[in-house]
Order: structure tokens, then C-alpha cells, then sequence
């Protein structure tokens, strides 16, 4: 076990213009990858591959093309690292959010093409959702879960405010509607910690993504999911699926859009299991490298080897 891989990766946040090209062009498995998610997605006029490689970010940024755009790249990224390296062993897996299901294809619970349609299908989903309620999110510097929850109670006002992402200690986002995200960060200047809005299209991971996770209970039902290969963690529970219980898998993906995602807790519970069982190496698949700036606040002595682009090496470098 002691050169296994942990495949992180990444959730919607990580998208960014260009993701995924250069695997495209430097393997023949990532290459294809894109070539299916074109042939098998409808965005438009254009091909799925064009907002990874082209943009523009504010079109990318879109919850229904970002949650594709991501899958696809992860994938992609995955299937070229297994192509250079054959003898990769994968010990576990680990995804925040949309990268659940990236983590979930890695250990082999479904195809590549299913995943593609329930990514796509989540993407849509949320994207009404968000459209219909008109929510935000607010990132919390230096706040641990019981500040989290008392600001929420106090800034809620009978409006929807909950902690909706765990990232890392010192690192939460909370959720909920417009009026009461600002509220939010006027009550934690009076609490002594720092806040932001972010940039998001609506309150993921709150109540009022709730039309989403009944549209999406719904496509699940139409899915056949595989026993685990490996063991991936939850983004609800923040510890490990089991291996062969598809029926609680599929309540849990359910569950885990209007839920708050506890990535540290999971990433602590992860690192335990990989030291009990001999020790890995930590991977983050593309693009981006978001998860190993979560890890070194998670755990500073796990290190994370970002596969964003193809490694210029001998091991990786395409023959003439």
C-alpha cells in the first residue's frame, strides 16, 4: 500500500480556462475523454471541450457547464495518469462535492459516460435552483463549526442561513438567501472573524437547493451503481461509503446537495485509514490546485502532488 494513490478531487470553484488542454494534448486517453464528453453533452452551439480550453470564464463559471467541465477534466486527467503509468495502484479516493463523483467513476461505481450524464443532469438542476432562489455564500476566515452555527442563528433573521462547506479548519462557507449573506458579514466583523461573498451562482449545499436534490433522486433511480474498487469518502458523513450498499449511496448524493460537505473531516478520516493501512501518496487531479492549498490547513505534514498539467519528465514526456 505504501505507493498507492489518493486521488483528490476537485468541486466546482476549481474551474478555469484552459483545464484539461494540455492532457488532451499530451495523452491519447485524455484526448478521448474529451472527445466523448463533446459527443455526449448538448451546451449550445458549442462542444463542451471549447468552454474547458477556450472560456470565457463567465461561461464556464456556469453551474451547468462547470460541473461537466470538471468530471470531464478530472477524468481525463486520471485516464492519462493511468496510461503513463500502468502501474499506478489506487488505495482511495476522495472528491469535494461535484468531485464525489469524480471519485466515485476513479473506484469504478459507475462509467465514464454515466457519470457524465449525472454530472450534467446535477449541473442543470442546481443551475434552476439557483436561478429560482436567488441565494449566495460566504467564506468565514478563522471560524470553527459552533461560530459557524451561531452566526447563522444570528444573522438568519427567519430567512435560510446555514454552514454548507467544512473545508478546513479556520476555512468555512455558510449559505442561504441573498439578504441573509449579507447579514452574515456584517454579524462576523461583531464576532471578531473575517468574511467575504463569493462569487457563486446561488446557496449550494442549503434547503434551497432543494428542487435539485428531488430532480436528482430522480435520475439516480435510472442508475445502475457498481461495488466500490476502492474506498471513497463522503462528502455527507465524512466518513467512507460502503463498499456495495448502492441504495445508501444513492441517498447520500441525494442528501449531499442540500448539505453541508465536511472535506476536512473527510480528509482527516482519509489520512488515518491510509497511515493504518501502510501510508500512499496524496494526488490531486486537474485542474487546479485548490485541494492541496485545503490540505496543508488540514493536515501540514500530507503532501499533495498537483497534476493541473502534464510533469515535463522522462516518466510523462511524449515520444517523437
Amino acid at each position: 500500500m505504501s505507493n498507492g494513490f489518493v486521488f483528490l478531487c476537485p468541486g466546482q470553484g476549481a474551474q478555469v480556462v484552459g483545464m484539461g488542454q494540455a492532457w488532451a494534448e499530451h495523452s491519447t486517453a485524455a484526448a478521448n475523454i474529451f472527445r466523448t464528453a463533446d459527443e455526449a453533452t448538448s451546451l449550445g452551439a458549442r462542444r463542451l471541450s471549447e468552454f474547458c480550453f477556450s472560456g470565457p470564464q463567465e461561461e464556464l463559471n456556469r453551474t451547468d457547464v462547470s460541473q461537466p467541465a470538471l468530471f470531464t477534466a478530472g477524468i481525463a486527467c486520471h485516464a492519462a495518469l493511468i496510461e503513463q503509468h500502468p502501474t499506478i495502484v489506487t488505495a482511495a479516493a476522495n472528491g469535494l462535492s461535484l468531485g464525489e463523483y469524480t471519485a466515485l467513476c476513479v473506484a469504478g461505481a459507475f462509467t465514464f459516460a454515466d457519470g457524465l450524464r449525472l454530472v450534467s443532469t446535477r449541473g442543470r438542476l442546481m443551475q434552476q435552483a439557483a436561478e429560482a432562489s436567488k441565494g449566495g455564500m460566504v467564506a468565514l476566515i478563522g471560524a470553527d463549526e459552533t461560530q459557524a452555527n451561531e452566526l447563522c442563528a444570528a444573522a438568519a433573521k427567519g430567512d435560510v442561513l446555514v454552514p454548507a462547506n467544512f473545508n478546513a479548519p479556520g476555512q468555512i462557507v455558510v449559505s442561504g438567501s441573498v439578504a441573509a449573506c449579507d447579514r452574515a458579514v456584517e454579524v462576523a466583523g461583531t464576532m471578531g472573524l473575517r468574511a467575504a461573498k463569493l462569487a457563486v451562482a446561488g446557496a449550494f449545499h442549503s434547503p434551497l437547493m432543494a428542487p435539485a436534490a428531488e430532480g436528482m433522486a430522480r435520475a439516480l433511480e435510472h442508475v445502475e451503481l457498481k461495488p466500490l474498487g476502492v474506498d471513497v469518502w463522503s462528502n455527507v458523513t465524512g466518513v467512507r461509503h460502503h463498499r456495495n450498499d448502492p441504495a445508501t449511496l444513492k441517498k447520500l448524493l441525494v442528501e449531499q446537495i442540500v448539505s453541508p460537505v465536511r472535506w476536512s473531516q473527510s480528509c482527516t478520516d482519509l489520512i488515518a485509514a491510509m497511515k493504518a493501512a501502510g501510508g500512499a501518496t496524496f494526488h490531486e487531479l486537474a485542474p487546479n490546485s485548490v485541494l492541496k492549498g485545503l490540505m496543508r490547513r488540514i493536515d501540514r505534514a500530507t503532501e499533495v502532488t498537483n497534476h493541473d498539467q502534464p510533469q515535463r519528465d522522462h516518466a510523462t514526456q511524449p515520444t517523437a
